[in-house]
């Protein structure tokens, strides 16, 4: 399984004060994953997802982005968020020069407008194994 998508604009930290500001966030993830997901159930088995949060300006921390978007796809993309065992999270500066491996046509396409936006990725989790680097 590999589902991709982008959500654009800033992203909501789950500890903002602002909880309005979240529930509208993560309605704008479930928005953006309706448009590519085909009405599937929620998957079982483990997933990995990628989170590449492109931002121009001031930025959030890049372990306050990821909880919100897990639970937008909680009951869409897979059953409970205890399914995700790999979680990869990056941030970059949309306005810098980037090398990007292997883009795929949504992500060029994307970053070509230089905009703020989070490219997002879901896919079957791999082995479980453990290396070190």
């Amino acid at each position: 399984m590999m589902l991709e998508f982008v959500v654009s604009g800033t992203p909501a930290s789950q500890q903002a004060r602002n909880r309005q500001r979240v529930r509208d966030w993560m309605q704008d993830v479930e928005s953006a994953v309706r448009l590519e997901w085909e009405s599937e159930p929620p998957r079982g088995g483990n997933v990995m997802v990628t989170i590449n949060y492109f931002f121009d300006g001031v930025s959030l921390d890049v372990d306050n982005v990821p909880k919100p978007i897990l639970d937008a796809l909680k009951g869409l993309i897979f059953a409970d968020d205890a399914q995700v065992t790999d979680l990869l999270c990056r941030k970059r500066n949309v306005k810098l020069e980037l090398d990007i491996e292997r883009p795929s046509p949504l992500l060029l396409t994307t970053f070509d407008r230089r905009d703020q936006f989070l490219h997002i990725q879901v896919a079957d989790a791999p082995t479980q194994e453990v290396a070190s680097w």
